[in-house]
């Protein structure tokens, strides 16, 4: 029973991963579903473009916090039954995998940056800081969202090797940050083509159907 505690742990972190706040604080706050306008992206930036901030905090918060919560679940009470870094770094991977492929959501969810950035200050505070810095850096320079997540996505694994060095923790964050970078493959190509939007623009429909 104890060999199937990490895939225990795992399953029900990616249940975790799987509440889209996004979508649930929407519904709870009587506005338009995230999936149907601007990017279409079930996640904060998106849900600010509905023009509530406290909507778009309370998505980043939550989303945060269901990749923190497990993962620091696992680094409290995982000692005591044989659970460490392995197992902590496969739960923050499955409640990301959780965000981007939710089963209560018909597997169509977000892009996974806020979770992510949950999953690594839970693995690794000093990490996660150096991450959210270098998004906030991006972000006030450049007001793309976007390209904030990509390079704190592509210079995560690179903090992690290069400081603390490889194990679990550089693997879950290394998968973590290619597939960032992918899910934001349509933003890379609004910001070569110079279309994309900034932080704060307003909402415009989106032509897809959640």
């Amino acid at each position: 029973m104890q060999g199937l505690l990490p895939l225990l742990a795992a399953l029900a972190a990616y249940l975790i991963g799987s509440l889209s706040f996004a979508v649930i604080i929407s519904r709870l706050m009587g506005l338009s579903d995230p999936r149907t306008y601007g990017s279409g992206n079930p996640g904060a930036t998106n849900v600010l473009r509905s023009g509530n901030k406290a909507a778009a905090i309370l998505t980043l918060v939550f989303d945060a916090l269901k990749g923190y919560v497990p993962v620091l679940l696992v680094a409290i009470y995982g000692g005591r039954y044989g659970l460490g870094e392995g197992t902590a770094a496969l739960v923050g991977l499955a409640a990301f995998l959780g965000h981007l492929w939710p089963v209560f959501f018909k597997f169509q969810g977000g892009k996974g940056v806020a979770t992510a950035a949950g999953v690594l200050l839970a693995l690794n505070p000093w990490l996660g800081a150096a991450t959210l810095l270098t998004w906030i850096i991006i972000a006030a320079f450049f007001r793309y969202s976007s390209l904030a997540a990509i390079v704190s996505a592509a210079f995560a694994p690179f903090y992690q090797l290069l400081i603390w060095g490889a194990g679990p923790t550089a693997i879950a964050v290394a998968v973590m940050g290619l597939l960032l970078i992918w899910r934001h493959s349509a933003n890379i190509q609004k910001l070569l083509k110079g279309n994309e939007s900034k932080l704060g623009q307003k909402a415009k429909p989106h032509g897809g159907k959640p």
